[in-house]
Parts: C-alpha cells; sequence; structure tokens
C-alpha cells in the first residue's frame, strides 16, 4: 500500500503553483494549468512559451525544468483523487 496521500487535481495545482512561485528560476507567467498522473509520475502542463514559429525560447527551458522539479517534488507524496 502506497503511503501517497490523495489529493484533488485543483488542490494538486494550487500547491504546484505556489511552489513554482517559490522557487529561484521562476519567472512571470509560469503556471501550472493541468496535472495528470502516468505510472505513479505527475505530469504537470502550462505555456511552454514559444516563439511565432513554434520554436523554443528561453523561457521553454526554465517552463520544462520547473515542471520536471514539480514532478520529483510532487509525484513521491501526492496521487489524483479524481
Amino acid at each position: 500500500m502506497s503511503d501517497k496521500k490523495e489529493i484533488k487535481t485543483n488542490d494538486l495545482l494550487m500547491i504546484a503553483n505556489q511552489l513554482l512561485q517559490d522557487h529561484q528560476a521562476y519567472q512571470d507567467g509560469i503556471r501550472a494549468t493541468s496535472v495528470e498522473e502516468k505510472d505513479d509520475v505527475l505530469i504537470f502542463r502550462g505555456d511552454y512559451f514559444l516563439d511565432d514559429q513554434g520554436l523554443p525560447t528561453e523561457k521553454t527551458t526554465v517552463v520544462f525544468n520547473l515542471f520536471k522539479y514539480l514532478a520529483h517534488q510532487l509525484s513521491p507524496e501526492f496521487t489524483l483523487a479524481d
């Protein structure tokens, strides 16, 4: 049996976005807007800040790394209840 706490998606997104804002690499506008769970890993999504041609920008790398940070921080602690 898992020691993970069940949490509703909206509650988890609130926690995730607070962690983002508190992170030293945070930049204005970065926000997790959805989360899903695959094989016990929480996968966060949001705007990736692509340029006009759909190519990654410097901010895209920051977003990717921050969403990966959220997965590492929150996956061991939570599982989605809904």
